[in-house]
Parts: C-alpha cells; sequence; structure tokens
C-alpha cells in the first residue's frame, strides 16, 4: 500500500482528460481543450505547416475581435488592436462564442463558403489560439455546415511561431 502511494506521489500529477462537451463551449474560452473533437481532425504544428505548404487548405482565424471598453468617453476614437495571423488566413472574428445570433451565424457561413468557394469537400483549418475553445466550437459548426475535412488546429499562432522554418505571421483584416 505504501509503496503504491510512493509511486503516485512520485508520478507527478495526472492531467485530467479534458472531454468534449454536448453542445458548444462557453465561458470561459481561454482554458484548456480537448484533445479530440468528434467528425474533425486534430492537428498539430508540423501538419499544419504542411498544408499550408502544400496549398491545400485554406486556413480560417476566428480569434474574436477586442471589445470597445464601455467606459471611454464620449468622442474617443477607438480601433481594433490588429490582428496578426498565419498568411492567407482568413480571419472570421466573433464566430466562436457558443451562441451566435443569426446575423453572426450568417457571417460565419458566407465567410466559410467564400474561402471554400462553395466546396464542402475542401479542406479547412479552423484555429483561434492556444486553448481557446472558439476555434473548437467554429469546427464543430463547420462540420454541422456540411464540411467534410475539417481540421481543428488547437495550437494557433502561439504554435504556428515554433516552426522556425513557417512564413512569419501577417496582418489580417476581418472578412467583410
Amino acid at each position: 500500500m505504501r509503496l503504491a502511494l510512493v509511486l503516485a506521489l512520485l508520478a507527478g500529477p495526472v492531467l485530467a482528460e479534458v472531454p468534449e462537451p454536448k453542445g458548444y463551449r462557453g465561458p470561459p474560452y481561454s482554458a484548456p481543450v480537448p484533445d479530440t473533437l468528434a467528425g474533425a481532425t486534430v492537428i498539430d504544428t508540423e501538419t499544419a505547416a504542411g498544408l499550408h505548404r502544400d496549398g491545400t487548405a485554406v486556413f480560417i482565424d476566428v480569434m474574436p475581435r477586442d471589445v470597445r471598453p464601455a467606459d471611454l468617453p464620449e468622442g474617443t476614437i477607438w480601433r481594433d488592436k490588429p490582428r496578426d495571423s498565419i498568411p492567407g488566413a482568413i480571419w472570421l472574428p466573433n464566430t466562436g462564442f457558443e451562441a451566435l445570433s443569426p446575423k453572426e451565424e450568417d457571417y460565419l457561413r458566407r465567410g466559410v463558403e467564400q474561402a471554400t468557394n462553395g466546396n464542402k469537400d475542401q479542406p479547412i483549418v479552423i484555429f483561434c489560439r492556444a486553448e481557446c475553445w472558439m476555434s473548437w466550437n467554429v469546427a464543430k459548426r463547420a462540420l454541422e455546415m456540411g464540411y467534410t475535412r475539417v481540421n481543428w488546429y488547437p495550437d494557433g499562432p502561439e504554435g504556428w511561431v515554433t516552426l522556425p522554418d513557417n512564413p512569419p505571421l501577417v496582418r489580417v483584416e476581418p472578412f467583410q
């Protein structure tokens, strides 16, 4: 009994696996994510870089926009914080929340349709940033929209920059 206890203590903490929720994940969005997404392929940085190099997939960034502070004095000019992303990515901000308005759902649908030229078999890579549930939510939505080759890249730009041969991040503007 003591030996088992000592071995357990020496082994260190056991990291609990994060389960996939039945629906979409709500706040907090910045939290450990699951290792899986049913129906999608979860990819690492090397795989994402290969897809990017080959030009075989479209990359979709779903990092939300900054929220304008409610207490800004009237007349204060507000500018969104710039977004640096994987080269060639389309940025569809505010589409990864647990619940979307009809307008946000339409924006997501139009953005993915344009990025894929309406081809539901086009490989897509969906990302946000490391440990961000928003990309998990959007990848799940893409599957529900009928896209068949959904790749979820949970490491996002933070993972991308760890490979020295990857092209540097570039400034992107939101999809219009």
